[in-house]
């Protein structure tokens, strides 16, 4: 589940991303007008090395030639993260041919109850291509420091009922490995189309 206070502070977030570039490291150069928020050059989010849901460690190199769209979140999440990734499969097959040349990446923050054999069947039910990353707790922590993104345990009425506070947005990348968007949850398939599109051209 995430909560109000947590979008609110993504949203935030964002706006501080567009007013403090320069202190994070974003370049000067002129940026393309992408529907989210342009990370060209963020010296942040570069990369990731952690085993799929097949046990095969995956990096960003394996997918060089695609846009790939990278979002943390966990399988017993009720609506964000179904949506995020619903919306990354329509997105996908309203792009035709060019839909092969888009890679799907879902980092779980919740390892303990997400086992390979979970994730494989979640991924599956919205795209067979999509990948699932998994690591142990320490692995994903450095990933998601990496990324500057914000997870937490939520306990609920027993221990193994508790939720995931996570960040709602999905990171793109360019064919050539750059990361490029910071696409917030709720901007819709539209703008995230929008902005695949750009990148697929050389944007």
């Amino acid at each position: 589940m995430i909560s109000r206070r947590h979008l609110c502070a993504g949203a935030l977030g964002a706006a501080a991303l567009l007013s403090g570039c320069d202190k994070l490291g974003f370049s000067s150069a002129p940026k393309t007008s992408f529907q989210g928020v342009d990370l060209t050059g963020a010296s942040y989010a570069r990369g990731f090395s952690l085993p799929d849901q097949n046990g095969r460690t995956r990096t960003l190199e394996d997918f060089k030639g695609k846009v790939v769209v990278v979002f943390f979140g966990f399988t017993q999440c009720p609506d964000v993260c179904p949506t995020t990734l619903a919306e990354l499969a329509q997105v996908k097959k309203a792009l035709g041919p060019d839909g092969d040349k888009v890679q799907g990446v879902f980092i779980t923050v919740d390892p303990e109850r997400d086992k390979p054999e979970l994730l494989k069947a979640y991924l599956e039910s919205f795209d067979p291509a999509f990948v699932a990353l998994r690591g142990t707790p320490e692995q994903v922590k450095e990933v998601a420091k990496e990324f500057k993104v914000y997870y937490a345990k939520v306990p609920g009425k027993t221990p193994d009922s508790y939720t995931m506070d996570h960040t709602a947005a999905s990171f793109l990348f360019d064919p050539q490995g750059r990361i490029r968007v910071f696409s917030r949850y709720g901007a819709g398939a539209t703008a995230l189309m929008g902005d695949i599109r750009a990148l697929l051209a050389g944007q």
